[in-house]
């Protein structure tokens, strides 16, 4: 259970219905930025285009947002059913690369025949099928993000030497649906492994966020039901051989601030809160109420944070900024600056160790 001292995690969605131009995400992404917040998510789906899922592909938008902004957190969803492991291994990393250690990613599955048919490659397959070749994914794009050790670059230009051969592993990864030896082809990212996010709610995605993720979403209507997941989700990884600390769990919410123009509804912050046809939990009401249910959910230790999917992506999401956020900054519940430059360093999650470098592979 998360305890009421641990610090506040906020992250938002930037989301953009129909929205195919960069200084759209670029604002939004500073502005969050504004608020100090942890990170910001893109959508993203293999769905075909004309079904209403047709959007930018969310790794390369915020690429493009990466050098537009300095510290925040940039965590795209990518889906690891019809793409390559070790093309999403360096695409991630590349992303880290050019936002200087503050990129993660959110491993989504494609379940349906349309994007199954939109690829060509495989059939639609079961969630819990989709959802173990996905853990497979995390894990070997992790051992690619090791398989140069940190100081492999030489740069000697002398003796025209560009890289230590001895400091480069091959993974050696054997899948159920995939091989992969390596190396990789970019260097080991700047936070070593860039940040891995799952959404835990299907049951079918809990086991594979145990294992492989740093920061879990859950969706709960209820303090209550939102504690039982983050529990079950810190009993597994444990189970898996983890460390009770190496989990962020994060309620997901969508929020209508509409203008404060409202009182919260009856849930208050105990909830329980409505829930959209998405199964995402819906917050109607002004500012200073979500402040309130943020508050009373991180303070029971519930979770440790939450993530906001604003649905009107700039009206709602400058209300949260400017009046939830400010407002938990001024009670000291949530910082008015940032500590460190890396997404893992926002997070209070340490920079892994490299497993092929042992003795060489402590934390820098």
């Amino acid at each position: 259970m998360a305890s009421p001292t641990t610090p506040l995690h906020l992250a938002v969605a930037v989301d953009g219905t129909g929205s195919y131009e960069a200084a759209y995400y670029v604002e939004l992404a500073r502005l969050a930025e504004t608020g100090t917040l942890d990170f910001v998510t893109l959508d993203d789906s293999l769905g075909p285009p004309g079904e209403g899922t047709g959007r930018p592909d969310a790794l390369a938008v915020l690429a493009r947002v990466a050098p537009a902004t300095e510290r925040i957190g940039l965590v795209p969803v990518v889906t690891t059913t019809h793409t390559e492991p070790f093309h999403v291994s360096c695409a991630v990393a590349t992303l880290d690369w050019v936002s200087r250690g503050r990129a993660g990613w959110t491993v989504a599955v494609s379940a349906t025949e349309a994007e199954a048919r939109l690829v060509g490659r495989r059939a639609a397959a079961p969630p819990e099928e989709l959802w173990e070749e996905a853990g497979e994914v995390a894990d070997v794009a992790s051992r690619l993000w090791d398989s140069w050790e940190d100081d492999a670059e030489i740069r000697d230009v002398p003796t025209g030497r560009f890289v230590d051969r001895d400091k480069l592993h091959h993974v050696d990864f054997e899948g159920r649906r995939f091989s992969v030896r390596g190396p990789s082809i970019v260097p080991r990212p700047p936070q070593g492994h860039p940040v891995v996010a799952v959404d835990a709610t299907d049951p079918a995605a809990r086991d594979t966020a145990a294992r492989y993720a740093d920061v879990a979403y859950v969706r709960a209507a209820r303090p209550g039901a939102a504690r039982a997941a983050a529990d079950d989700l810190r009993r597994r990884a444990l189970g898996h051989g983890r460390d009770e600390g190496a989990l962020v769990v994060l309620a997901s919410l969508a929020a209508d601030l509409c203008a404060g123009e409202y009182a919260a509804g009856p849930a208050g912050a105990d909830g329980p809160l409505p829930v959209n046809r998405a199964g995402l939990p819906v917050y109607r009401g002004g500012p200073v109420d979500l402040a309130e249910l943020i508050t009373g959910w991180h303070g029971a230790g519930a979770v440790d944070g939450f993530h906001v999917t604003p649905v009107s992506p700039r009206g709602d999401l400058e209300r949260f900024v400017n009046g939830t956020v400010a407002l938990l900054q001024h009670r000291g519940l949530f910082r008015t600056f940032y500590p460190g430059a890396t997404l893992r360093e926002h997070l209070g999650l340490p920079r892994p160790a490299n497993r092929y470098a042992p003795a060489r592979g402590a934390v820098r």
